[in-house]
């Protein structure tokens, strides 16, 4: 327990080299990546972020885990971000490694079945119809959980208005 409070001022300075090295190791490769590393797209991304979030504190704080050795765990996973966006592309690896977006509401209908399979709430829907400002449930054209977990309303006053086909293409209902 007394190492809990132990002091070095060599510790100290290891602590901060390793935070600055590490923080540029982090800014070049978000560089040479692009800002999609930490994106909230899809699942794989938010997995990216805790990664690198994890891989910059063990770095800076376990003296066991060298600048070096986090350098290259950075580029692991940096590489490993790179090559799912790029594989992307193909069908079959977006479905195996994203989440589909689901309908929770059609229209004014609330579509219990899928806010079970999304393990949303009728109080964390009504939640999202406040924050987007619905006044009327006959504004609501579609509410949509996406594949990052946030809840979209499309909305508005004109009851006419339909939502776009293209909008809903890769929505499970």
């Amino acid at each position: 327990m007394e190492k809990w409070f132990e002091f070095s001022w060599t510790s100290i300075l290891a602590i901060l080299l390793s935070a600055v090295g590490i923080y540029l190791a982090v800014i070049i490769f978000t560089r040479i990546a692009g800002k999609r590393s930490f994106s909230k797209m899809s699942s794989f991304d938010f997995a990216m972020t805790v990664a690198i979030g994890s891989i910059i504190a063990s770095t800076v704080l376990y003296p066991t885990v060298s600048l070096q050795k986090g350098i290259v765990g950075l580029a692991a996973v940096y590489i490993l971000q790179i090559s799912a966006a790029i594989l992307r592309r193909y069908s079959w690896f977006q479905k195996a490694i994203d989440n589909s977006p689901l309908l929770l509401m059609d229209g004014k209908k609330v579509l219990h079945k899928n806010l079970k399979k999304a393990r949303v709430t009728e109080g964390d829907l009504r939640s999202k119809l406040r924050e987007a400002n619905v006044l009327d449930l006959s504004q609501i054209r579609a509410v949509v959980f996406e594949t990052t977990g946030d809840i979209s309303v499309l909305h508005t006053p004109d009851e006419k208005q339909e939502v776009e086909a293209w909008l809903t293409k890769d929505v499970l209902k």
